[in-house]
């Protein structure tokens, strides 16, 4: 038997999340990035840092986390469950972390 002398194959790694501190200036989002893939980058980051598993926060709580990084809580809070980041009750009165990861 013949061994082969070529390394064992490896799987690629995973690329690396691509940083987003350049989206905000003093703590504070400065731009909702149009491109999707861009967005969902923040999106995942936003969902990780403001939210936890497990938690059930209210659309207030919701707002409130997200008024700390910008604005527009509602098109943040919308795009959070559109990418499935947030999930919300059907009546709209909760909402949770979702444990899927971008």
């Amino acid at each position: 038997m013949s061994q082969s002398t070529e390394p064992p194959q490896q799987s690629a790694p995973r690329p690396a999340r691509r940083d987003v501190t350049d989206l905000f200036s003093g703590g504070r989002l400065t731009v909702i990035p149009r491109k999707a893939a861009r967005r969902e980058q923040l999106l995942a980051h936003l969902a990780e840092t403001l939210f936890t598993v497990g938690r059930t926060y209210t659309e207030t709580e919701v707002n409130e986390a997200l008024r700390t990084v910008h604005d527009d809580c509602p098109a943040l809070r919308r795009y959070l469950i559109t990418s499935g980041l947030l999930t919300r009750t059907r009546d709209g009165r909760s909402y949770r972390r979702s444990t899927t990861t971008l």
